[in-house]
């Protein structure tokens, strides 16, 4: 079974993103994950939501270029070599993997990574903001 992603090319640019997911915002389209890779010059966002389609279409709309693709999304236990053992099942198929990025969702939260150019100022500015955040021990323990 497939899933459609939406990916979206954006200049690597201040305020840019949050241009992006303000179009999706504006028409209630949901974000469910997403992944975003940078080089100096664009940026490539890979969005899994609830309305690709509508989603395409609006950004299309606004000047946005983007392509919807067929991805599988897999359900793995958080166990020890699981993603491993996946990974080698896969392999001996001759199937190669061109991306993948985390994809978790709990009963009332989902998790992103951030990498912002100023760590200290993101940091605060978060706090300052009552934004809960996560440690690599805290994820552990989840």
């Amino acid at each position: 079974m497939f899933a459609k992603q939406l990916t979206v090319f954006i200049e690597n640019r201040t305020g840019r993103l949050s241009e992006v997911l303000g179009v999706l915002k504006e028409n209630n389209v949901n974000i469910l994950s997403l992944s975003l890779a940078d080089t100096t010059e664009f940026g490539l966002l890979r969005l899994i939501v609830d309305n690709a389609a509508l989603g395409k279409e609006k950004l299309t709309e606004n000047g946005y270029s983007s392509l919807l693709s067929d991805v599988s999304i897999i359900a793995i236990s958080h166990e020890v070599g699981n993603l491993q053992s996946l990974l080698k099942i896969i392999d001996r198929a001759g199937i190669n993997i061109e991306y993948m990025y985390g994809l978790s969702i709990q009963a009332t939260e989902a998790y992103i990574v951030l990498k912002a150019s100023d760590s200290e100022k993101i940091d605060a500015l978060l706090e300052e903001n009552g934004v809960k955040t996560l440690t690599c021990e805290d994820l552990a323990k989840m």
